[in-house]
């Protein structure tokens, strides 16, 4: 499943529009500190595809390029399993490290609050509901099983978009 994955990741970077699979059910995620096994059940819903950026396919490919580098210059010490991302030797990344020697340094170097990775998820949402994402895009790119959670989660950010609500129901009225 892991390989089929990493297949998938590597072909679709090079189409005309990107996009990365999501982790293979099964795999290790973290959340707010806590490593999470994504359940083994297969859920129709739970499987997509993320469309990319142009900026994050191109920084992808560079990630590629320098993964196949590792992985020929490790050669039989590599463990390939897959992963889009892993350590040198290819196996999972400690969640503790990433977060501790990576993440945190690079909030504190952008001038960054200390927030865990998940907030990034948030910060995604509310990012695009402030660009005027319709909220039911939003729901597909988090992967939430219904527009409710979607809303109920960013219900608290939506009355700053009143003023632009306002202004599309002048011009529809107008």
């Amino acid at each position: 499943n892991s390989i089929e994955t990493l297949t998938t990741w590597i072909v679709s970077l090079f189409l005309p529009s990107p996009y990365i699979p999501k982790p293979t059910r099964g795999a290790w995620q973290e959340r707010c500190g806590e490593l999470l096994r994504a359940p083994d059940e297969a859920d129709p819903k739970g499987r997509r595809s993320v469309r990319l950026t142009r900026a994050a396919s191109e920084t992808l490919r560079s990630h590629l390029k320098r993964q196949l580098e590792e992985m020929e210059r490790m050669g039989s010490l590599y463990q390939a399993g897959g992963l889009v991302f892993s350590t040198q030797t290819g196996t999972l990344i400690n969640p503790s490290n990433l977060r501790n020697r990576s993440f945190k340094p690079l909030l504190k170097r952008a001038g960054l609050r200390n927030i865990c990775f998940h907030d990034l998820r948030h910060t995604c949402a509310t990012l695009l509901l402030s660009q005027g994402t319709h909220p039911k895009l939003v729901q597909e790119l988090l992967g939430h099983a219904t527009i409710t959670m979607t809303l109920d989660t960013y219900s608290h950010f939506l009355p700053s978009m009143g003023d632009p609500t306002v202004r599309a129901m002048e011009v529809a009225l107008s």
